[in-house]
């Protein structure tokens, strides 16, 4: 394992644990809010910046994302994206402490086999590659476009079906992928800096929904929806459009078993809980919120 992925390892591991803490910093001061409304992007923006604990939150996820970036300047996008996927361990542990109880047995295990994946994914690095690949342009923004595309989906019939917390949990990791892909693309340097545009783009847009889907879900479910995607599909994607290689032989097939094992972890812990009645009825009184 070279120095460079060594200092890229101990980033990623800041960063989540800084980003899911501020989850729940954000969570909890979004849900004592107004209902919050893409209607009204101006009035809810303004509602968030006045609440001093939310900016705390958003102070402490920014922190997170400059050393995520700073990451992914040393490493390749899968293995640092692998590492933050853990993060939701610390994010189900945290809302279990300050709502006073224990982990359900299925949060457990979902913590358990996270870390799992961690152990197992840090096995493979000593023979593992730095930067990983580039990939080519043209599949690179129609892997972005798809994913915006597919979030609206999400956002406007879907919630509907699987409820706001839910939908706008989706949506908002859905964005988050998108801003995740594109700052390893932007941290390439040269034309690629264009990439710093859906990089704010995605960031906004998934910051805003998670706020709204704070109010009708529990911070397990929907920062933990929005974490399984945020990590799971630039996995995907540094595989698939970023050219990045997996190690052959038994190494490359330990690191599939650990990028598996992590997302399963993910999708265990969050696995939607019923949303407060409170917020529900608000959301029916105010249709506008959603």
């Amino acid at each position: 394992m070279s120095v460079g992925t060594a200092v890229a390892l101990v980033l990623a591991l800041v960063s989540t644990t800084l980003i899911n803490l501020a989850y729940l910093r954000e969570h909890d001061a979004a849900a004592e809010l107004p209902v919050l409304s893409m209607r009204r992007p101006v009035h809810s923006a303004g509602l968030l910046l006045r609440e001093r604990s939310w900016l705390i939150g958003f102070a402490m996820e920014s922190v997170g994302f400059l050393l995520y970036a700073a990451a992914l300047a040393l490493a390749e996008l899968a293995l640092v994206q692998s590492i933050a996927a853990g993060g939701i361990g610390v994010l189900a542990f945290a809302s279990a402490r300050l709502a006073r109880r224990r982990l359900r047995r299925r949060e457990l295990i979902g913590v358990l086999i996270s870390i799992f994946g961690l152990v197992a994914l840090g096995i493979p690095l000593a023979g593992g590659s730095s930067t990983g690949g580039q990939g080519t342009t043209a599949p690179i923004l129609l892997w972005l476009g798809v994913t915006a595309g597919v979030s609206m989906l999400v956002v406007l019939p879907g919630r509907k079906l699987v409820g706001v917390a839910v939908a706008y949990g989706v949506a908002g990791g859905l964005l988050f992928s998108i801003g995740d892909i594109s700052t390893k693309l932007a941290t390439e340097g040269g034309v690629r800096l264009g990439f710093i545009i859906p990089l704010i783009l995605g960031y906004t847009g998934g910051t805003a929904l998670l706020q709204i889907g704070y109010q009708a879900g529990g911070a397990l479910t929907v920062a933990g929806i929005a974490t399984l995607l945020t990590n799971a599909l630039p996995i995907a994607a540094g595989t698939i459009i970023l050219d990045e290689a997996v190690p052959s032989g038994a190494l490359g097939g330990l690191r599939v078993i650990a990028f598996v094992a992590v997302i399963t972890g993910s999708v265990l812990l969050a696995r939607p809980d019923k949303p407060s009645e409170s917020r529900i009825q608000r959301g029916a009184a105010n249709p506008a919120s959603s």
